[in-house]
């Protein structure tokens, strides 16, 4: 097994008095893709959020590396990369600038930031746009900027919540493919993502999320097999008309 580097313990979170996680556990590793599926109000958004330390906990434990985040959150957070469903880049500055700024954030020199900026590009072609600000794009190259600019300080674990929502086919497979490689170099990634097809192709496991309990934690293959279908899709459609 690859190295462990977040684990969640018996994680519970109250809005009012709603309790939308209900004991969540799941540990995260280095090199893999997990899915976060569920139907909406599932949990997954304040799951995500939660260990993007946007929302805190009511209870339980969040640790990183065997340390929960809250002891340290600056040198937690500078080991995770957030992008949100709707992307928020800074209209007031350029595509490069907003860049530029998110790496500044986290302390990185100049030469890696030239580097980075190098490498984002070979992977998602975007130095196109750089001179121009987020109004002038269309809204698969500003889920791009928004991937590209969670990666710029290099963190170890990236949360992507619908990152290929309502993006073209060819954009989203091309996603796919940066979101493979992402793991393949030894990042965790974990997807909150209501396309099945997309969690079949990219994930090394799924969690499914029901009512906000964690209804299983497998591999797509295993699933298929367990519940004899041929897509992720009817396995999921099987389990949340249960």
């Amino acid at each position: 097994m690859s190295q462990k580097l977040l684990e969640l313990r018996s994680v519970n979170k109250l809005y009012g008095r709603t309790r939308v996680l209900k004991d969540v556990s799941l540990t995260l590793h280095k090199g893999e893709v997990v899915s976060l599926l569920g139907v909406n109000g599932a949990g997954k958004t304040t799951l995500s959020s939660i260990i993007a330390t946007l929302h805190p906990l009511n209870s339980g434990q969040v640790l990183y590396k065997g340390q929960s985040i809250y002891d340290d959150v600056p040198t937690y957070r500078r080991a995770i990369g957030y992008c949100p469903q709707k992307p928020n880049l800074n209209p007031y500055l350029t595509l490069r600038e907003n860049l530029e700024f998110a790496a500044r954030y986290f302390g990185v020199d100049e030469q890696t930031i030239e580097q980075r900026l190098h490498d984002l590009n070979n992977r998602l072609g975007i130095e196109e746009f750089y001179s121009k600000r987020v109004k002038e794009l269309s809204g698969g190259w500003k889920q791009r900027y928004s991937i590209a600019r969670t990666l710029m300080h290099d963190p170890e674990i990236v949360i992507l919540d619908e990152p290929t929502v309502a993006l073209d086919p060819s954009v989203r497979y091309q996603l796919w493919k940066f979101i493979r490689h992402m793991a393949d170099a030894g990042k965790c990634v974990l997807l909150t993502t209501h396309y099945l097809e997309e969690a079949e192709e990219l994930s090394d496991r799924v969690c499914l999320l029901k009512k906000g309990n964690v209804e299983l934690v497998d591999t797509p293959e295993n699933l298929l097999k367990t519940y004899g279908k041929n897509k992720l899709e009817d396995v999921f459609m099987h389990l949340t008309n249960e």
